[in-house]
């Protein structure tokens, strides 16, 4: 895992660096209240996974809103709380509080007012939801399974990573360079936008199936750019190019 490295790597020449996490959190912010807004208005197809997809904007709406969908428990966290999953100095308390909660099955949750179990709570609300979305698509079981296994896994490297000397400097060093050290955020982040890609794969998948002969390559065309994407926005990149 990247995540996981002691070196930062030398800055790629003029690249711009991708934004850091707190630009991505409050993008966020901003974003999900938006979007349960008009999902609730009816204004788009909610769940995400549900919408039809006969182009390839409809691919991109589909991973990204469901990766939205799945981060809006955390945005619910009560006065800005989701700001700590990128904080630092509160990640080793986070990661060994994340490690004792015990899972759930909910989608809908109660919050305690303990900050980092409320954190942990929404974070597999999150996984929940993307579970379901998996079902809704047929998303092949395999591909789903093991999945937060897999997170603690991470968890437990990325505490291992924090109770390291100097793991402050060099988390510091690696936001700096354009990297992405094991915070809470990127660990969760990175796994939702992975299990939301997933769900936009198996959407289209079912829509080449069904699509009539004149329109199956352009969807074709959509799941091999979607194979090679790691984020929406560069699905949409390679989509204008």
């Amino acid at each position: 895992m990247g995540w996981f490295g002691w070196r930062a790597k030398e800055p790629a020449g003029d690249k711009a660096a991708p934004p850091g996490p707190q630009a991505i959190l409050e993008q966020l912010a901003r974003r999900v209240p938006k979007y349960v807004d008009d999902a609730d208005q009816g204004k788009l197809s909610y769940p995400a996974c549900k919408q039809a997809i006969v182009g390839p904007d409809d691919v991109h709406a589909v991973w990204d809103h469901t990766r939205l969908e799945a981060v809006r428990y955390l945005m619910l966290l009560p006065q800005r709380e989701f700001e700590l999953l990128a904080e630092p100095s509160r990640q080793s308390e986070m990661l060994e509080a994340f490690l004792r909660q015990q899972p759930h099955d909910d989608t809908v949750i109660d919050f305690t007012g303990s900050t980092m179990s409320d954190i942990a709570l929404a974070i597999f609300a999150g996984f929940n939801w993307l579970s379901q979305c998996a079902v809704l698509t047929g998303v092949e079981r395999e591909k789903f399974s093991g999945t937060l296994q897999h997170f603690r896994k991470l968890v437990v490297l990325a505490q291992q990573w924090w109770a390291m000397d100097g793991a402050g400097p060099r988390c510091r060093q690696l936001l700096e360079q354009g990297e992405k050290p094991p915070l809470m955020f990127y660990l969760v982040w990175t796994d939702y936008t992975r299990l939301a890609k997933e769900v936009a794969a198996a959407a289209l998948g079912r829509a080449i199936e069904r699509a009539a002969p004149s329109d199956r390559d352009v969807l074709v065309q959509a799941m091999s750019r979607l194979q090679g994407a790691d984020d929406p926005d560069g699905l949409r990149l390679r989509d204008h190019h």
